[in-house]
């Protein structure tokens, strides 16, 4: 999982259902960022099941990121959530996580949980600025170069209504 949530945007990257024509680019993206990246087959069921996906675009950039979640019995799960490398630390995974916050509450969903890698401390320090906790581990959840590595759990409420999203907790 890759995100780097600090920062705010407030430039003219517009968030967008994605569908299967944004495949080609979201795969271009999701082999450049990870050593490990999900198939195209990975995409095109999470869009077949329903799951909640966006693609998160600027005019003049094109494609920024995407993310992915699945919704359950009261709460959602984010599986992938991706920033283009030069575009991170500027606040678009957070605009991502704050949209999915958004149909987490309108699905009547209390709770967003995701994994990180245990490696992660970026990720797992913006989560936490996001008011995630961590709420256990997964081992050997993620493949690694040599072997697995460990997932760290975590949680967040989703935002109260009304409440505009997540804010950074400093």
């Amino acid at each position: 999982m890759s995100a780097c949530l600090a920062g705010a945007v407030d430039g003219p990257a517009s968030v967008q259902p994605m569908t299967v024509a944004d495949l080609d680019e979201v795969m271009v993206l999701e082999r450049a960022v990870y050593a490990f990246p999900w198939t195209r087959g990975n995409f095109v069921d999470s869009l077949a099941a329903g799951y909640i996906a966006w693609v998160l675009r600027d005019g003049a950039a094109g494609l920024i990121g995407y993310s992915v979640a699945m919704p359950g019995v009261d709460e959602m799960h984010l599986l992938n959530i991706t920033v283009a490398s030069g575009l991170r630390r500027q606040g678009h995974a957070r605009r991502v996580l704050n949209e999915l916050d958004a149909a987490a509450r309108r699905a009547g969903t209390s709770m967003l949980w995701l994994e990180v890698r245990e490696s992660n401390a970026e990720a797992r320090s913006a989560y936490q600025r996001l008011g995630f906790a961590h709420v256990g581990k997964r081992k050997g959840y993620y493949p690694a170069v040599g072997g697995r590595e460990d997932a760290v759990v975590m949680r967040r409420a989703t935002a109260a209504a009304g409440d505009g999203g997540l804010h950074a907790v400093d």
